[in-house]
């Protein structure tokens, strides 16, 4: 499938921020794996945002942000043969994981930069 719109999806969350995203697919999947801005799904669709970007597995749905141009970002739930098969590659790449088990007894830590001034970067 070349277009995600072609494929039958339900809109768990509209008009969201990454970090919105994040959280819901966070507290409401069974396994979530931290993909890059640009990891490809089913085939010929790559994901954009910010990352960590969380993409999401509960039972044999395949929960991912959808950014479209104009019209914001959305948290979208798929369920068929091809979500199956994004999940099984997800756990075989190794992708940083999280899973439920782990959501419970691990804090969230928030991936923080440490802060620097404009001219120090530029001192090298």
């Amino acid at each position: 499938m070349s277009c995600i719109e072609q494929m039958k999806y339900e809109i768990l969350l509209q008009r969201i921020s990454f970090k919105e995203a994040r959280e819901y697919i966070e507290k409401n999947s069974d396994e979530v794996y931290y993909v890059s801005p640009g990891y490809k799904i089913f085939k010929d669709y790559y994901i954009i945002g910010v990352p960590p970007i969380a993409v999401g597995a509960k039972g044999n749905a395949l929960i991912f942000p959808y950014t479209k141009p104009c019209h914001g970002s959305f948290v979208l739930s798929i369920e068929n043969e091809d979500s199956i098969k994004e999940i099984t590659r997800l756990r075989e790449t190794g992708k940083e994981k999280e899973t439920d088990s782990s959501k419970k007894s691990k804090p969230y830590e928030s991936p923080r930069v440490s802060a620097t001034s404009y001219q120090d970067m530029w001192k090298e």
